[in-house]
């Protein structure tokens, strides 16, 4: 939450800020989600499978 509302005072505070800046925070935040889905995928690849073959018993 604390982070969001970070965000948030950033957005609104116009002060010395510019589109430039907003771009690269999107990147960096879209990077890390990118990232998050890539390292995370072939476990819940294996769980959502496991999980099937439970209920298919």
């Amino acid at each position: 939450m604390k982070a969001i509302n970070t965000l948030k005072k950033l957005i609104k505070d116009d002060s010395g800020i510019s589109a430039v800046e907003y771009a690269l925070l999107l990147a960096l935040i879209g990077g890390g989600i990118a990232a998050a889905a890539f390292l995370l995928g072939g476990q819940v690849e294996t769980n959502i499978n496991t999980a099937t073959t439970a209920l298919s018993q």
